[in-house]
């Protein structure tokens, strides 16, 4: 049977965490690299212009910038910002180790000198040859540095809280029945009435309410464990 047509990947981190990540393919990384390339020679022409009134020492000047945005322009931003220049940060990606790991300075500069090889023939055609042969999408410097260009998760809202009134349980409770009795109340919402209540009922020894006052009362515990008012 042929292998399936995905770019989900699952590695484990040195720390033994699973993760399911999802490989950036070769359109969505050239895309990438027009944005990084309108934004940085858009900012070099700028440059020019404005030390242009210098004579040959700004010219001079600007070569060094030139050569510095050439080079490490891609490899600041990835250390920097999460593993992503404003191009990734666009099309929604970032760069990481193939281990899970955050990229490093070595990862980043080994990735980003490569691209003098990828580049050639003209236009990345070794690094886009690499690409297609590679299930990960890897081109010549990413096979160097032991990296990867993957797709970012996006962010997640963080559970809330019911509203409502906040009170000081009246019995001791310990860290992880304090955290339990939050993560009730912050998945609440996702429960039909009848389930809050089961399990609301499984603490009536404690509370003495049962049902539906149950559940307002151990929301109103939880508010008041995470720090809001009565």
């Amino acid at each position: 049977m042929a292998a399936p047509i995905d770019t989900l990947r699952h590695i484990e981190t040195p720390e033994g965490i699973e993760l399911s990540l999802r490989v950036a393919g070769p359109v969505a990384r050239i895309l990438a690299w027009n944005v990084d390339s309108l934004i940085r020679y858009g900012a070099l022409w700028v440059m020019l212009m404005a030390l242009a009134v210098l004579g040959k020492g700004g010219l001079g000047l600007w070569l060094i910038i030139l050569f510095l945005a050439e080079w490490l322009y891609p490899a600041v931003f990835e250390v920097y910002t999460g593993g992503a220049t404003p191009g990734k940060k666009v099309l929604g990606l970032k760069v990481i180790h193939a281990n899970g790991t955050p990229i490093d300075w070595p990862g980043a500069l080994i990735r980003n000198l490569l691209r003098a090889v990828d580049f050639l023939p003209f236009l990345y055609g070794f690094g886009l040859a690499a690409m297609l042969c590679n299930r990960d999408f890897q081109r010549l410097g990413d096979l160097a540095a032991g990296t990867l260009v993957i797709y970012r998760d996006p962010p997640t809202a963080a559970p809330q809280l019911p509203p409502g009134p906040a009170l000081p349980p009246p019995f001791p409770l310990s860290s992880a029945e304090q955290q339990l009795l939050i993560d009730f109340a912050e998945r609440s919402a996702t429960l039909n009435p009848e389930r809050q209540a089961e399990l609301a009922n499984l603490l009536a020894g404690q509370t003495g309410l049962y049902g539906v006052v149950g559940v307002e009362r151990l929301c109103a515990y939880a508010r008041w464990l995470a720090g809001e008012e009565t």
